[in-house]
């Protein structure tokens, strides 16, 4: 079966480079192993992400995936339409055992050589041993006022970082550095695989040096030579007015510490914010109730009414209806564009379900005025 490599990312055929890697990011945090530990569906799932933006994200390779290939022979990786054109990648029976995704490895040597890179049966190369840490997601609480006006959280995350002891570097003080045994010091392991290409011979970064070649003799004796140990950081995360809830901030290079010498992973927060008992928010306008009594609405009033910035008067003119909506400009969120959204008041009108004796009076003489012929069975009598 055909995979299109744009159904895969989600995106439209004629997405920009922007949508492109936007979708590739939310797929890639999606589909993480970290978050599918043993699932090989989604591991398989995640390598396909990484090979489909590597392809659609290079504008080279974009374009030859896009107009080039046929259904046999060594492109037969492509699948084309009743005219010619290329419309998607044939993954099926490829076998991703034994492949990295992301950030390099073998996975993406069988790629590279049908695109354009290294190519089959050249010369050994030796890859680097740096990798960028993962990302960190975390969530933050946050009231609904801290929301409109912004604040200041603090907020501790516990992650691999960089082994201070032996400076990302894996080995001990004054250890040497031998050829790995592993691979002879080239650096990756070959092997020949059935894949989509047909018979291919691929390399695989060797796991005992990293694709370094070389090796501490000893290894450092607070990371056991991974580089790297958990470590717990507080870290300020400053909140701008105006963010609602589900909103996410990134910190660059807050997350996970890089692999020798590789970048660290960014952290990716999510606000979760609280209601409020006063406003309902809805998008930058900020909406609430007022009651008023019969005879404010009857005869009009000026009354206070509390908005995010502190109570504020408004005319409630002579026959207003019940339902009625009035709007004070500039009183609501601030928008990140520039400018502020609008706090909308419904008034909603009480009747009141008690009366003294003169205040019936009253009203049997208005309602008489008026012309009313009110039979006293009810409530008030």
């Amino acid at each position: 079966m055909a995979t299109d490599l744009y159904e895969i990312l989600g995106v439209k055929r004629g997405a920009n480079d922007n949508e492109i890697k936007s979708a590739y990011r939310k797929l890639a945090l999606k589909w993480h192993p970290d978050k599918h530990k043993g699932d090989q569906e989604a591991e398989k799932k995640f390598k396909e992400i990484n090979v489909a933006y590597e392809i659609l994200s290079d504008k080279k390779k974009r374009q030859q995936y896009d107009t080039f290939g046929s259904t046999s022979g060594p492109s037969g990786g492509f699948q084309r339409g009743g005219n010619g054109q290329a419309y998607g990648f044939d993954f099926g029976g490829f076998d991703f055992s034994g492949y990295s995704g992301g950030g390099g490895g073998g996975f993406a040597d069988i790629f590279e050589s049908f695109f354009g890179g290294a190519t089959q049966g050249g010369g050994r190369r030796k890859k680097s041993a740096a990798r960028r840490g993962s990302d960190i997601e975390a969530r933050i609480n946050i009231a609904f006022e801290e929301a409109i006006f912004g604040c200041e959280k603090e907020l501790e995350i516990t992650k691999p970082d960089l082994c201070q002891h032996c400076n990302g570097k894996g080995s001990e003080k004054n250890s040497q550095i031998v050829t790995c045994k592993t691979c002879g010091g080239a650096g990756e392991i070959r092997s020949v695989k059935n894949t989509i290409l047909g018979q291919m011979t691929t390399a695989r970064t060797c796991e005992q040096c990293n694709g370094e070649g070389k090796v501490p003799e000893k290894l450092c004796t607070v990371c056991s030579g991974t580089t790297r140990v958990r470590t717990k950081e507080r870290i300020k995360v400053k909140i701008p007015a105006g963010v609602d809830n589900g909103t996410t901030i990134r910190l660059t290079a807050k997350g996970e510490g890089g692999i020798k010498g590789g970048q660290n992973g960014d952290l990716y927060i999510t606000l979760d914010v609280g209601p409020s008992d006063k406003f309902i928010r809805s998008g930058n306008d900020i909406h609430s109730q007022l009651k008023i009594h019969v005879l404010q609405a009857i005869l009009g009033d000026e009354v206070e009414i509390e908005t995010l910035r502190g109570k504020q008067s408004i005319k409630i003119p002579p026959g207003t209806e019940d339902g009625k909506v009035f709007k004070i400009s500039g009183q609501g969120v601030a928008k990140q564009g520039g400018g502020t959204g609008d706090h909308i008041i419904k008034i909603k009108i009480e009747i009141p379900k008690k009366l003294s004796k003169k205040q019936k009076e009253l009203y049997e003489e208005l309602a008489t005025e008026v012309g009313l012929d009110i039979k006293k069975s009810g409530l008030f009598w």
